[in-house]
């Protein structure tokens, strides 16, 4: 396997526990502030609902969660833009002929 497949499933990964952590938050805005404030954070594709998450992070005790979430969200990241800086990449073939 090369190197662009380990990265794509590493990244896949990371994206699928973050996924989890937004649904665990997800959760806890809907029980917590309200069906209004849920269906924002889905709207918003899970950015209203990390914001809501560390804003009431302390009262709701789910530090831990909006610490792994925010970790796996970084790390994929970074995962991406390696994988997308080196995909489509050719390698040099050698010194390149002129006519």
């Amino acid at each position: 396997m090369f190197a662009g497949g380990i990265l794509g499933i590493l990244a896949l990964l990371f994206s699928l526990g973050s996924l989890i952590c937004f649904v665990i938050v997800l959760i806890k805005q809907f029980q917590d502030a309200g069906a209004i404030q849920g269906i924002i954070g889905i709207i918003t594709c899970g950015i209203w609902t990390f914001i809501w998450g560390w804003m009431n992070a302390s009262r709701l005790n789910i530090k831990n969660i909006m610490l792994i979430w925010t970790a796996l969200l970084v790390i994929g990241i970074i995962l991406r833009v390696i994988l997308f800086s080196t995909v489509g990449v050719p390698y040099p073939a050698g010194t390149p002929v002129r006519p």
